[in-house]
């Protein structure tokens, strides 16, 4: 598996990292063996980045992944984990329950530190908080060496700006906007992270089903037109004998400018065909097609979190 730096952590991160939401039964209901399973088989295939929150499963996340890297020697991945959303309307970024979290987090996962920590959906709260109180919170957990590098998470593009033109953090997570039919992060923010020598992150290449041929979760906000224009995509895919989720994973993970793109599944083989496309060679011509069939509802998304952060 490739690496990338990210960028002035002195971490190298795969370009393709494991998200455990999935474990977390976020999407379907999931045994313990196989959500076990996909945890090692991400490892074996070298995505030994792991990404969670307390957010996914509401801790389930955090409980399995510490069962299943009970065993595994701790310089073997990167962890990530999130803190700040517990449930889908309960946010709390205050100094207090920072430190409680980053607690918890740990005795869930089974370590003694955690790699990053990122700040999650903060665009569900007054911004200012995150700088003014979360964020020297985090710097003084970091002194005490529970946490090496921190950031924030979240949709809105303006949020990257807003927080890191008034603090520093290590490094950031978007999701859902680095895809064939999603490229904001891209075009109006990776440049101003990368001068300021900020580690970029991806999450979400499939955006949430979207671009793939799986049923789409209830929960999916993002326009009609959209929708349609993944199908008809998904489609000309298949009838070019190819599969739209191989296209859009190595679009993602493609972008040098991006450290690690993040994607999740609690389907070991899903793993194993992932880690696949990754190494092999993309399509340009199929590309260049499905790209045009995105043109007409390029860079549509959807609103997330208080109106003022968008």
């Amino acid at each position: 598996m490739q690496t990338r730096p990210l960028g002035k952590t002195g971490l190298q991160v795969p370009v393709l990292g494991f998200g455990a939401s999935s474990i977390g039964q976020e999407f379907r209901r999931v045994n313990l063996d196989e959500a076990l399973a996909s945890v090692r088989v991400a490892l074996d295939c070298g995505l030994n980045f792991i990404d969670t929150s307390p957010f996914y499963g509401r801790g389930m996340s955090e409980v399995l992944l510490g069962l299943a890297l009970r065993d595994v020697p701790r310089a073997a991945y990167t962890l990530c984990t999130k803190l700040g959303r517990y449930d889908l309307a309960h946010f709390d970024f205050s100094a207090r329950r920072v430190a409680e979290s980053v607690d918890v987090s740990l005795h869930r996962l089974g370590t003694d530190h955690l790699d990053i920590v990122l700040c999650h959906d903060i665009e569900f709260v007054p911004m200012q908080q995150i700088v003014e109180e979360t964020i020297p919170a985090l710097r003084k957990i970091q002194r005490q060496g529970k946490v090496r590098f921190f950031g924030f998470s979240g949709y809105p593009q303006k949020i990257f700006r807003f927080i890191c033109d008034q603090t520093e953090v290590d490094c950031v997570l978007s999701y859902n906007q680095y895809t064939l039919q999603n490229t904001r992060f891209a075009d109006e923010t990776i440049p101003y992270l990368k001068a300021k020598g900020i580690g970029v992150m991806n999450a979400g290449p499939f955006s949430a089903r979207l671009l793939t041929n799986a049923a789409l979760p209830k929960w999916l906000k993002e326009p009609e037109e959209v929708k349609a224009a993944a199908r008809k995509a998904a489609e000309f895919c298949a009838k070019r004998g190819s599969d739209i989720a191989k296209l859009a994973l190595q679009f993602s993970t493609g972008n040098p400018d991006i450290a690690t793109t993040i994607a999740g599944s609690a389907n070991p083989q899903n793993i194993r065909q992932w880690a696949k496309w990754v190494a092999e060679p993309l399509d340009a011509q199929l590309l260049t097609e499905v790209l045009e069939i995105f043109l007409p509802v390029k860079n549509l998304g959807h609103s997330e979190g208080l109106p003022e952060n968008n």
